[in-house]
């Protein structure tokens, strides 16, 4: 159980999430533990049994463009009850990419100031071509279905995020990891691109004190639309 003051609105579809500006207890429900671990299992079994054809399509894809880099990427996160985990993912960058964006970041001040502040890059210049590719349909997140399938993500939940975010996350950090880290979620169906770091931050708060099995399938479905849409990457 974790108490956490906060204020918000926010907005999924024409529901909006009100939260009091008063000490509030965030619980889960036993029997709704058991109906979500059930959906993780199911989604992240069809969702690895995708992988092979994947996982095939991305080799050639990267052969045509010669990149000889591993199509596979893991990377060190954090999970619930601050548990370090390995994500996977399809590799979307180049080889050595975070000492590359770390002397982009030493040669360009307006891009370490947009870093700071979104922890992103709207243009990186690490993506490859077919990286390009895979994040504009989400395609490089298939990989965490397995990471789904061994329990430490769900398929709905708060952000995974990096161990260095972990002092940018003040004191949402217990609230955020008192809950799995989900391949898809709020924020990431209510504007993404748009949301700064604090806000991202705010809106994993938000869903873990609101979170319920009708808003979580509400989440999959909007963010399914989304994909289909073309409207940003999950």
């Amino acid at each position: 159980m974790i108490s956490q003051n906060i204020n918000m609105n926010y907005l999924i579809d024409n529901d909006i999430i009100s939260i009091p500006n008063e000490p509030i207890t965030i619980s889960e429900n036993k029997s709704n533990r058991m109906i979500k671990r059930m959906m993780d299992i199911v989604g992240g079994f069809f969702g690895t049994l995708l992988l092979v054809p994947l996982t095939i399509g991305i080799y050639i894809a990267n052969l045509i463009v010669n990149d000889k880099g591993p199509i596979f990427y893991a990377q060190k996160r954090i999970g619930k009850n601050g548990k370090i985990f390995t994500i996977y993912k399809y590799r979307s960058m180049v080889v050595n990419a975070d000492k590359k964006l770390n002397r982009y970041l030493k040669e360009n001040e307006e891009a370490k100031k947009e870093y700071e502040k979104y922890k992103k890059l709207k243009d990186d210049p690490r993506i490859t071509k077919v990286g390009n590719f895979l994040r504009k349909t989400s395609l490089d997140e298939f990989p965490q279905f397995i990471n789904v399938l061994k329990g430490e993500m769900s398929l709905v939940g708060p952000r995974p995020y990096l161990r260095r975010e972990k002092k940018d996350m003040g004191d949402n950090y217990k609230v955020i990891t008192s809950v799995k880290p989900g391949i898809t979620g709020y924020w990431q169906v209510n504007g993404r691109s748009e949301k700064d770091f604090k806000e991202r931050t705010s809106m994993d708060v938000a869903y873990v004190h609101d979170q319920n099995l009708w808003f979580d399938v509400k989440i999959i479905v909007k963010t399914v639309l989304k994909i289909f849409k073309r409207e940003g990457a999950i």
